[in-house]
């Protein structure tokens, strides 16, 4: 790959970045736990995230409880950012109970979790709110909603799921959410926030380099993939395709995860992690609800983005019909 320089990965990465920084893993748990940190008044000091794993039931009051412990311990421990995966809010058992538990952007659930940011002082990405939007009444039919709160308790940010996950893996429970969920009709430009610019996204939508190459061209550190994957398709491609992700667009990947049993008729893979610029995963859970830590460094994405210039050297002229299905 880097034919023409003698010196090996890891020799490139000490170039690219302090040794202070070299190891900075922030976390590797299943469950929350007390860690040291920095002097936050520092100058050096890197912006920390969390990232919530979860499993989400169809009790929606019993997965906001789950999801508010995770969030005050993620503000405790210094974080600025807290993730949330997809369906935070509940996983039903059937379409007709998803439909019915479905609430507007206005609604209590959101009410509640405006507070808890504002309670805690942190900002919220939400993965995968089951909205009822304007259309409710004529379509009877939800949307997938990426809801950003800043730590004032204010929706800085929607994105709603573009890539409707209608799939039929053998082994695994079949997927037709479009079913109940309408397509949204946009990305979202990336947003600033403490830890850098994220481009929001969900789950499936990692599946199509198109979306995360036009996030990060309109200027995206962060992609977040909040996700339920499943127990087929998690072992074989979570990992991969989070990788691939950060390689390619030389971002931040941080995805949170679902995990274990949400009932009878479903479960999810989990191993939610942070994966930095050069693909290397940086913090990773453990199997069950608990959060990791990691530290964004903006200054090591800038520096592999100057030194290996990915975007400088793209043929735009040679891909017009990327994306286009094949006939």
């Amino acid at each position: 790959m880097l034919g023409f320089i003698t010196i090996r990965p890891h020799q490139l990465l000490s170039l690219l970045r302090p040794r202070l920084w070299i190891s900075r893993l922030s976390g590797l748990c299943a469950q929350p736990r007390p860690r040291p940190m920095a002097n936050s008044s520092s100058s050096w000091e890197l912006p920390l995230v969390a990232v919530c794993q979860v499993t989400s039931t169809p009790d929606k009051q019993q997965n906001f409880k789950t999801c508010a412990e995770l969030v005050r311990e993620a503000a405790r421990l210094g974080a600025c950012l807290a993730f949330l995966p997809e369906a935070f809010d509940y996983i039903a058992r059937d379409l007709a109970e998803s439909l019915c538990l479905s609430e507007p952007l206005s609604g209590n659930l959101l009410g509640e979790y405006t507070q808890l940011a504002r309670e805690c002082g942190i900002w919220l990405s939400l993965g995968g709110f089951h909205e009822r939007g304007q259309d409710w009444e004529q379509t009877q039919k939800i949307y997938n909603c990426h809801v950003l709160l800043n730590s004032k308790g204010s929706i800085v940010a929607t994105y709603r799921k573009t890539h409707l996950c209608d799939i039929e893996i053998p082994g695994q429970e079949p997927m037709r959410e479009s079913n109940s969920t309408l397509p949204g009709p946009s990305l979202e430009s990336p947003v600033s926030t403490p830890a850098g610019k994220i481009g929001l996204a969900v789950c499936y939508d990692m599946r199509f380099p198109e979306l995360s190459l036009a996030l990060a061209q309109a200027g995206a550190e962060i992609l977040t993939y909040p996700s339920a994957f499943g127990s087929v398709t998690g072992p074989a491609h979570w990992e991969v395709l989070l990788r691939a992700r950060a390689i390619e667009t030389q971002c931040y990947v941080v995805a949170a995860a679902q995990c274990g049993r949400h009932h009878e008729k479903r479960a999810s893979y989990g191993h939610s992690m942070v994966v930095d610029p050069w693909g290397t995963v940086v913090a990773r859970c453990s199997e069950g609800p608990g959060l990791c830590l990691a530290r964004i460094d903006l200054n090591f994405l800038q520096k592999l983005r100057q030194h290996l210039p990915v975007f400088q050297h793209r043929r735009p002229d040679l891909y017009g019909n990327l994306g286009h299905p094949q006939s």
